[in-house]
Formats: C-alpha cells, sequence, structure tokens
C-alpha cells in the first residue's frame, strides 16, 4: 500500500538506530529434541516522506532452514494499549519463561528465567514486536536545522514534551505494525515463509484487524492468526445501565470464579469449570437476560426470583445482586465474594486473590492482584533476558505497559462524532472471506472479568460464516484468567493446541 508513511529508498535521510545483538543458543523441545538458534535483538527504522520517524524494538528467534522448505514466521504483540511484547516473550512463546507457581500465582522475589520447553520456536520462527513508546521502541526526534544541535520534536503530531504520539491511535499503529512486518520479510528475505500473527488483550484486537489490513494493504497473505483472550469489540468493555450484553458476557466467568473459591450456591469447588460456565452462561441468556432487557418492566415476583439465582450463581448477597438490578460489576463481584475473609479478587485471573489493605473503605483503593502483582516478575524477567541472554547493551528503561500511551490512545480514522461502534470482528470475517486458507484459534482463561470468554463465543456465533469457513475457525478455554499460560496445566494444554494448529495451517502451504 503506497501512503505518506511508506517510503522509498533512494534519497531516504540516513539514520542509524542503535547497535543491536546477535547471539547464538539451544533449545531443548518438550520432545527432547536440541534446536540450534540465533537470537536477534535491534531496532528497525520507521520512516515518513523519507524522514526516520520511529524506532521499533523487536527481539527475533530463528532456526536454520531449508529454502526450500522455510519455516513459518510469527509475528508477536501484545495490547494495552501500551504493552511491551514481555508477556507473550517471556510467558508462554519465547524460549525462556518466567517462574510462576502452579496455579498463576507469582513467587516471590526474586524473579526466575528457565528454559521453555514448550515454547514455539519449535515449529515457528518468532518476532517479538514492541510497538512504538513501549519497550525499547521509541520515537525519532528531529534535529534542529538552526545549527544549534538542539532536537525539534518528531516528526508528526507531538505532546508538549514533544514525543510523537501519532503513533498512539488505532490506524496508524495497525499501519506501524503492517509497515514492520513489510520491512522485516523483506530485509530478512522471508516473503515465501508461512506467515502467522498472534496478539493477546488489545494485541488480539491488532491481529484480527491485521487480518484484513495486511492481505489488502501490505500483500501479506496470512496462514494463521492467534488471538489470546482478545478484546474483539470496544462497545462490550464499557457498560452501562442501559445495555445488556457486557452483563451476560461476564456473568459466567464470575459464576467460574464463586465455583472456585467454594461460594457458589449452585456449584461446589470441585465441579467442572466447563459445566459452571456453560449453565451460568445459559442462565444470563434466558432469565437473566429477560431481566436485564425488562427492567421495572418485569414483574416484581419475577425479578426478584431471578435475582436470587444470579445471587446464589455468584455466591454473594441477594441483597447486591437486586441493589445493582443485576448489574453487578467484575469490581464489585472482586471485592464482595470474599469479603469475609478480607480478601480481593483479581480481575484478570479471580482465582488470584489479595488480603485488602483497606476494608473499612467504600471503595477498593489497593491493588489488582494479577495485573500489578505480576508487574515485577515480568519487567525483572524480560531484562534479564535481553540484557544478559542475549547480550544487549542500551541504557534505555524497557516500558513493560506505559500509562502515557494508554492515556493518549485515539481513534484516529474519520467518522461521525455519533459513531461509537468500534471493533475487529467485522475485520475477522472480512479476512477469512478473502483468504479461506487462513486458520483462526482464539483462546481464553474462564476465569478472566476484563475479556471474558463468553464474550468470544457470542462474538463468534453471530459471524455468520459458511460452514468451509467456520471449519477454519476453532476456540479453547483454559483454567486461568487473561493470563492462563501462567497456570502450568492451561499451558501444557495449549501449548499442544496451538502445535496441532500450526501443523494443520501449513499442511497445505
Amino acid at each position: 500500500m503506497q501512503n505518506e508513511n511508506e517510503t522509498k529508498p533512494s534519497g531516504s535521510t540516513e539514520y542509524t538506530p542503535p547497535a543491536g545483538s546477535t547471539t547464538l543458543h539451544t533449545h531443548v523441545t518438550d520432545d527432547g529434541r536440541s534446536l540450534e538458534y540465533t537470537a536477534v535483538a535491534e531496532w528497525l527504522v520507521l520512516r515518513k516522506k523519507e524522514e526516520p520517524i520511529a524506532e521499533v524494538f523487536h527481539v527475533a528467534y530463528t532456526v536454520p532452514t531449508d529454502e526450500k522448505n522455510p519455516r513459518p514466521i510469527t509475528f508477536v504483540f501484545n495490547g494495552g494499549p501500551g504493552a511491551a511484547s514481555a508477556y507473550l516473550h517471556v510467558g508462554a512463546v519465547g524460549p525462556r519463561r518466567v517462574v510462576f507457581d502452579k496455579n498463576g500465582d507469582a513467587p516471590a522475589p526474586p524473579s526466575r528465567l528457565e528454559d521453555n520447553p514448550q515454547s514455539w520456536l519449535e515449529f515457528t520462527d518468532l518476532v517479538f514486536v514492541d510497538p512504538v513508546g513501549t519497550g525499547f521502541s521509541r520515537t525519532i526526534k528531529k534535529k534542529s536545522s538552526d545549527g544549534t544541535g538542539a532536537e525539534e520534536k518528531s516528526a508528526g503530531k507531538g505532546d508538549k514534551d514533544g514525543e510523537n504520539t501519532e503513533f498512539f491511535g488505532l490506524k496508524r499503529d495497525l499501519e506501524a505494525l503492517g509497515e514492520f512486518m513489510q520491512k522485516y520479510l523483506s530485509k530478512w528475505h522471508r516473503w515465501d515463509s508461512p506467515v502467522f500473527v498472534s496478539g493477546e488483550s488489545y494485541g488480539g484486537f491488532r491481529a484480527a484487524k491485521l487480518s484484513r489490513l495486511l492481505h489488502e494493504g501490505y500483500g501479506i497473505g496470512l496462514n494463521g492468526v492467534v488471538l489470546i483472550s482478545p478484546a474483539l469489540e470496544f462497545p462490550l468493555l464499557d457498560s452501562s445501565d442501559y445495555d445488556v450484553l457486557p452483563w451476560i458476557d461476564t456473568f459466567p466467568s464470575m459464576a467460574a470464579a464463586a465455583a472456585f473459591h467454594g461460594r457458589s450456591g449452585v456449584y461446589d469447588s470441585h465441579s467442572p469449570v466447563a459445566d459452571v460456565a456453560a449453565n451460568a452462561a445459559s442462565f444470563a441468556c434466558t432469565d437473566m437476560a429477560r431481566a436485564l432487557v425488562s427492567g421495572n418492566g418485569m414483574a416484581e415476583r419475577d425479578l426478584d426470583r431471578i435475582s436470587k439465582r444470579a445471587a446464589k450463581f455468584l455466591g454473594i448477597d441477594a441483597a447486591v445482586v437486586q441493589r445493582a438490578a443485576g448489574r453487578v460489576t467484575p469490581r464489585v463481584f472482586a471485592r464482595t465474594l470474599l469479603a469475609d475473609e478480607r480478601r480481593v479478587c483479581g480481575l484478570y485471573d479471580a482465582t488470584i486473590t489479595v488480603s485488602d489493605p483497606y476494608p473499612d473503605r467504600e471503595t477498593y483503593e489497593g491493588p489488582d492482584p494479577t495485573l500489578y502483582g505480576i508487574e515485577r516478575v515480568f519487567t525483572a524477567g524480560i531484562n534479564t533476558q535481553l540484557r544478559r541472554a542475549l547480550k544487549l547493551e542500551t541504557e534505555r528503561d524497557y516500558h513493560l505497559l506505559s500509562l502515557d500511551v494508554n492515556r493518549a490512545w485515539k481513534i484516529d480514522h474519520e467518522r461521525h462524532a455519533l459513531e461509537s461502534q468500534i471493533g475487529a470482528t467485522d475485520d475477522l470475517r472480512y479476512g477469512m472471506t478473502i483468504n479461506r486458507h487462513m486458520k483462526v484459534l482464539i483462546a481464553h482463561g474462564y476465569f478472566d472479568l476484563e475479556t471474558p470468554f463468553y464474550s468470544t463465543e457470542r462474538l463468534v456465533n453471530h459471524m455468520k460464516l459458511s460452514p468451509e469457513l467456520r471449519s477454519n475457525l476453532s476456540t479453547a478455554y483454559y483454567g486461568g484468567g487473561h493470563m492462563f499460560y501462567t497456570w502450568e496445566s492451561s499451558r501444557a494444554a495449549f501449548f499442544a493446541r496451538i502445535k496441532e494448529f500450526y501443523a494443520a495451517s501449513v499442511e497445505n502451504a
């Protein structure tokens, strides 16, 4: 796709990014085989009107391959927006991973890295991409033309500190990823390799959108797309008193968490989570949905009956459900379920809990045990991997999760002020239609209250795919939450499923 962000090599301004690193390693696979691989950690320069505008940091792990039968290559990124790729890099996919307790809880510091026999490197080369503003990726400041040597703000729109924020938008972010992939495939002569993308959370949103954009705008045909705990439709993440679907989507995950903690009035802690979730979803789509739609238009006795049934599923007082008119937020649930133990559940994995530091305060002001509880683990892990194992020398701080990027994020494509439907499911449908060979796998953890599995379940059922295309899309749900791969059993099961997925996706390539 030729646009103002794409440039021709001739006549471009010379620019040298920071020095990267290249190291050689050995990986022992899950079945005991040894793979020799090369790790390259470096920056790739993006340009605009021939001017260097950003440095995209990435780490590539590649295994020597036969040119006549090239290995697949997978581009991996996380979400946020504002998150670096470290979560998938050293959490599940890369050749080394950080150590968690078996149930996904963070161990005592210091954090440790260990070899990852379940790395996807066994069957695909890997490129972990840190979008601009995350990890070591930065915008490039232009040198002053007045001879003083001072730096001007970056090419493009900048904030008050001169930092370029044009990449912190839905459309420009996708374009940057497309440009990066084009440049990477060209630099390393990988255009004849089977290509995959994998994204987590907002990264899943990116990957779904890219399934269309890469094909139409950048000439990159995908063999497969892996969405991990994806956020596919923005309206489903912003619930209110006047809608229905977000409340239905989160209910099964909350019910599963209540059963896990032994608080459910319907199931015990030994009940299979799939059964709990399925029956909670059935209730949410029938009686609960009617109550949410009807509001005060439903007979009081029916509302009372449904509220009490919902309270049993959620393991909380019926008065809480009735006061909320059935719309119990994940945050209220997380603080209420184990309040008698002075414990709060995590929003990203409701099985993980933390002591409430301020139990007497009306609103919860303590840490989320999942997002902020594991930040130190991934920060230490990725810095150890990059600076010690890969021998990268840089004084830059690694931005694991940039709240500045997140706060600056914008919808940067033309639309009417009243248009609020921002999503990626249509793009995924389009991408699957235009490329009938592309396989899609969507994976979730049952106990994720932020991007609940049932949202994907519903959306897939409404994609109206033909039988042929529907067979190309599969879903998989595991114990755990948003980062279900921190659970030992879930990581093993996911790895087995991913291995099958890649084999099916490249057999006809």
